[in-house]
């Protein structure tokens, strides 16, 4: 019997290849950089799987030209890539990787959060100048975390992580999400519940943890940013768009917030050009997740969400159970 054909929109870790290769005829995009939209829509045209990144959008359109497909599993926890409802339309199981990034997304807003708050990256970048003239006191003197407030805008599983973290630093915590947690949560991560308010105008580091969705887009308005702390700073891990990145440039050149750390951005690859010359925004690749013992984690759990499909069982996160038929 002939094995179901699998489409990689990029290669993948060497255990999820070992854990496909029983069961799928593989089509592996091998370059750079990501498939080009008109190869993509070739290629799916005989294809029964489906496994992709972030920059791959499985859409009505895509779907038109994969009458054959039964599963799109994207190797990410967010999932803004998935059309879901076209997916259930033409029947086809949409699938992500959630949980197994969180402590190492939650270590990066912290990366971040630290770069920021102590100037690393101008420091770095002095003393790779070869301009550096040596020690003084006035020098490169950032903001202290310890004893801070955090802001937690989205308390799921990464945010949760995020305030675990700084329980280290005897910092207060507070959050906004769409849900209250436990009380035991908040009681052992020493986190308050506030509204949204509060939380923009009390916050010395507002970390983002949200869905990108119509209502978390450009939360992060000129609006908002004015009303947060001159002496604060933002930080966003999770999607780009939730921030309206001209508006945070205009922020930060003119001072009404102290800084930021991104690791993601409206138009990626793009980073909108009023951001590279600032001194007080470090900037970071879209690499939240990127361990490579997290990265072959979310390889193998897409791939493991495909051959559950195909054997007869409901893929373990699947985001439409409704589409599945087994």
């Amino acid at each position: 019997m002939a094995k179901p054909r699998l489409l990689l929109t990029h290669s993948l870790f060497e255990p999820a290849i070992a854990l496909l290769a029983p069961h799928f005829e593989m089509d592996v995009w091998r370059e750079s950089f990501g498939i080009p939209r008109e190869e993509l829509f070739r290629r799916i045209a005989d294809k029964d799987a489906l496994i992709c990144l972030l920059s791959d959008k499985v859409n009505e359109e895509l779907l038109g030209h994969a009458p054959k497909l039964r599963i799109a599993a994207t190797v990410s926890v967010g999932y803004d890539n998935l059309d879901v409802p076209a997916c259930t339309r033409h029947g086809v199981a949409a699938t992500n990787t959630p949980g197994v990034l969180d402590d190492t997304t939650a270590d990066f807003a912290w990366t971040l959060l630290m770069a920021v708050a102590r100037r690393l990256i101008e420091g770095e970048t002095w003393i790779r100048s070869g301009q550096w003239p040596g020690w003084d006191l006035a020098q490169l003197c950032g903001t202290d975390i310890w004893g801070k407030t955090l802001g937690i805008w989205g308390f799921g599983r990464i945010g949760r992580e995020v305030a675990r973290r700084s329980l280290g630093f005897k910092m207060r915590v507070i959050y906004h999400s769409n849900r209250r947690a436990p009380e035991d949560v908040e009681r052992e991560l020493h986190a308050e519940y506030v509204e949204r308010d509060r939380l923009i105008a009390e916050s010395d580091f507002l970390s983002l943890h949200v869905p990108l969705t119509a209502d978390t887009r450009h939360m992060i308005s000129a609006e908002v940013l004015r009303r947060m702390k001159r002496t604060a700073f933002l930080i966003n891990t999770t999607r780009g768009p939730v921030v309206d990145e001209a508006a945070l440039a205009a922020a930060l050149a003119a001072g009404e917030i102290a800084g930021a750390g991104l690791d993601v951005f409206e138009r990626e690859p793009i980073v909108n050009p009023a951001l590279i010359p600032l001194k007080n925004v470090v900037l970071a690749p879209h690499m939240g997740s990127a361990s490579l013992e997290t990265r072959t984690k979310m390889a193998v759990m897409a791939a493991g969400n495909c051959v559950a499909l195909f054997q007869g069982e409901r893929p373990p996160n699947v985001l439409n159970p409704e589409a599945v038929k087994i």
